[in-house]
């Protein structure tokens, strides 16, 4: 019996079983089945995105390319930070440069298709023990893809896209193509790009002299540039470094005794920030201009800057030279008759600062302002020979009182003006209403907010030096409003750089009824450096232009032109506090001096031929109109901008001798006169000439006649008449 149970329950539990095992079967043919729609859903889906990613065509056609610059003259322009999209090729390269860079970036360059396998298990592997994507295993191909053309995301979509552009790459390009390229555009800290810049910035030498530790330390900066680079943390980069030797060496790319001799070449090599060579502040000036510009434009673009580069070293050797053993800042600015700028200034030292104080720096114009309230007095229907009161006036408290401590009476207006007296200005500016000098102001261009108070006629409202120079660039060439600009013209596929217009508009309500009274304003400006506060200039040709102190000493400043430029100089202290008695004739007045002293520039814009043909006509070139003693033939420069000539008869010259000039200039240097005993001598010169002649005051008659020449005290009349005797 017992048995028998025993039997009925060993069948029951096999049939239980059988029929457990009968039910499992479907079920894994269902797991079986959903698995494989799993897969095909997902190679199916991969597929799609494959297929609907961007090509290598797309990418590049959308890729916003770097633009090169070049200077004035068509050379690579030297920006902030090195040489700027100085690209190089392969064979141009240290050959240990490419070599260095391939051992430690990716040492199977030449042998992979884009894509290592190889690089990307190991990054597999890494990534999975750390949680994140820590490492890329990225080729050198794959990372000229990704810097160039794909946003810096750190996901496994980008990294598939980025492996896809790489093998399509490789097939279009050789390798060493590819890694020209790469060099060229690769980051190399510091906001440098490519190895030309980055051994300009670091060694101060072209990529092809590097040697094998300099290459081995570009090589070593690629990995973080930001983090390790010369300029920060330089032990780590030593370190690296010294690494990409070693790999070269076990690589067999170098010996052994040339590995020994880099690395004490790094172990001993010492890293220093070197000065840009020149244009740092208008490189930072220029690039959003040229952006504006090129980002409505497809492919590569070549940008030809108005940067002078002899112009430029000379602006910041004249700023340093003057300023030497001092703790003030400077700014200068050069602009040429259209508008474009010539030279920048932003500081005394780049490397140290690189604010730009020329464009940026909102400062008070002092007494340059002036020239406006004057103008703008001319404009109201007063004359240079009006009586303006030099009296103590009150308004609501505001007393303002003259540099000398003293008040003058009745005076003309050419004498306040060219004298500086604050409180003929201030009189003046209430006279005819400080709302039409706002205005005045405004339709010269001036863009600053303007405090509408009795302060604004000598210049308390801030603006930056720029604002100021353009002004006096409308007065000089009759435009308004004059907008200074950095780029001259562009290229694309071909090498000619084609011009923008730039033309300067007519002026037009206001301006033009303020421009029209240019010829007797800049008289004025004239008597401020023959006779006036600005008598350190004196000595440049056809120099012209106002001086300016702000309050307490703050701000000084020199803005006027020459023949050639309009210029604005401005010196003063980061922190606003005062300086030593600096007015705007001694330190500002000596720099714009000493900058306009140099040669001509070599361009198409100057306003005057140092070598007229003998057979034809002397033309001086005087940007004035109206002025007593000239003609009225006009001349239309670059820009749109009218300037009057005076012609003499061939064989004569009616400018003063350059040369002479200079080696006054040069012998006062020499000698260290200061500014008030370099006046006497030019005075002493002055009075030399005109007993000579005996005919004529040589200071009165420089005064009314633009056209005077002191050699036979003559001017060149109206209607281009013979050139007469001055009796004044």
């Amino acid at each position: 019996m017992k048995d028998w149970k025993s039997a009925g329950t060993r069948l029951k539990s096999a049939l239980s079983a059988s029929a457990r095992g009968i039910g499992r079967f479907p079920a894994r043919r269902a797991a079986a089945w959903a698995g494989v729609t799993v897969i095909a859903l997902g190679a199916g889906a991969t597929a799609l995105w494959v297929l609907t990613r961007p090509t290598l065509d797309d990418v590049i056609a959308s890729a916003e390319a770097r633009p090169r610059y070049q200077d004035s003259a068509g050379a690579p322009l030297l920006m902030a930070r090195g040489v700027t999209s100085s690209g190089t090729s392969l064979k141009e390269m240290a050959p240990l440069l490419p070599q260095a860079v391939i051992a430690l970036e990716d040492r199977r360059f030449r042998d992979h298709g884009g894509v290592d396998l190889r690089s990307i298990a190991r990054a597999l592997a890494v990534n999975t023990v750390s949680g994140g994507i820590v490492e890329g295993g990225s080729t050198i191909t794959q990372q000229l893809i990704k810097t160039s053309y794909l946003s810096p995301e750190k996901s496994y979509a980008r990294k598939l896209h980025e492996a896809l552009l790489a093998r399509q790459m490789e097939a279009r390009y050789s390798k060493d193509e590819i890694l020209e390229r790469y060099l060229n555009t690769v980051y190399l800290g510091n906001g440098v790009h490519g190895v030309a810049d980055a051994a300009q910035l670091y060694f101060g030498k072209s990529a092809a002299e590097l040697s094998l530790a300099e290459s081995a330390i570009l090589a070593a900066i690629i990995r973080a540039p930001s983090e390790i680079n010369p300029f920060n943390n330089s032990d780590a980069l030593r370190d690296r470094a010294t690494l990409v030797v070693t790999l070269m060496q076990q690589q067999g790319l170098v010996e052994a005794d040339a590995a020994d001799d880099a690395r004490i070449a790094l172990a001993t090599m010492r890293f220093h920030r070197r000065s840009p060579a020149y244009g740092g502040w208008f490189a930072d000036w220029v690039q959003p201009e040229t952006a504006e510009i090129v980002g409505r434009i497809d492919g590569a673009v070549t940008v030809r800057t108005t940067l002078d580069p002899a112009l430029q070293a000379r602006a910041e050797a004249s700023v340093n030279a003057v300023l030497e053993g001092s703790t003030r800042e400077a700014a200068l600015v050069a602009l040429r008759p259209d508008g474009s700028v010539a030279a920048m200034v932003g500081g005394r030292d780049y490397a140290t600062s690189q604010f730009n104080r020329a464009t940026d720096a909102v400062r008070q114009p002092g007494s340059t302002f002036k020239t406006i309230v004057y103008l703008a007095a001319l404009e109201a229907g007063y004359g240079p020979d009006t009586l303006l009161p030099d009296r103590p006036l009150d308004i609501d408290g505001y007393a303002p009182e003259n540099f000398d401590g003293r008040f003058h009476g009745d005076v003309t207006m050419r004498e306040a003006f060219a004298e500086s007296y604050n409180a003929a200005a201030v009189q003046l500016a209430m006279e005819i209403g400080i709302d039409r000098v706002a205005e005045a102001a405004r339709a010269l261009g001036i863009e600053a907010e303007l405090s509408e108070t009795p302060a604004l006629s000598l210049g308390a409202s801030g603006m930056s030096l720029m604002d100021i120079t353009e002004a006096y660039a409308a007065i000089a060439t009759g435009r308004a409003p004059v907008e200074a600009h950095g780029v001259e013209g562009l290229a694309l596929s071909s090498a000619t750089i084609r011009p923008l217009d730039r033309r300067l508009p007519e002026p037009s309500g206001l301006a033009a009824r303020l421009l029209s009274h240019r010829g007797e304003m800049t008289e004025m400006l004239r008597a401020v450096v023959t006779e006036g506060t600005g008598e350190a200039v004196g000595a440049v040709p056809g120099a012209v232009g106002k001086t300016g102190t702000s309050q307490s000493f703050r701000d000084a400043l020199f803005v006027g032109w020459d023949e050639d430029l309009i210029v604005g100089v401005w010196v003063g202290n980061d922190d606003n506090s005062p300086m030593d008695e600096v007015t705007g004739g001694s330190l500002p007045a000596e720099i714009w001096a000493r900058f306009q002293a140099g040669e001509a520039p070599a361009s198409e814009e100057i306003l005057v031929e140092d070598t007229p043909r003998a057979e034809e006509p002397v033309e001086t070139v005087i940007v004035s109109e109206g002025l007593p003693g000239s003609t009225a033939v006009e001349r239309e420069e670059a820009g749109g901008a009218k300037f009057q000539t005076v012609t003499s008869r061939p064989g004569t010259d009616p400018r003063p001798d350059r040369d002479a000039v200079r080696q006054l200039l040069n012998s006062a240097v020499e000698q260290k006169l200061t500014v008030g005993e370099l006046s006497r001598v030019l005075r002493s010169k002055a009075r030399g000439e005109e007993s000579a002649s005996n005919t004529c005051n040589v200071q009165a008659c420089s005064r009314f006649y633009r056209s005077f020449r002191a050699s036979d005290c003559t001017f060149q009349p109206y209607g281009n008449r013979p050139r007469e005797v001055c009796t004044r």
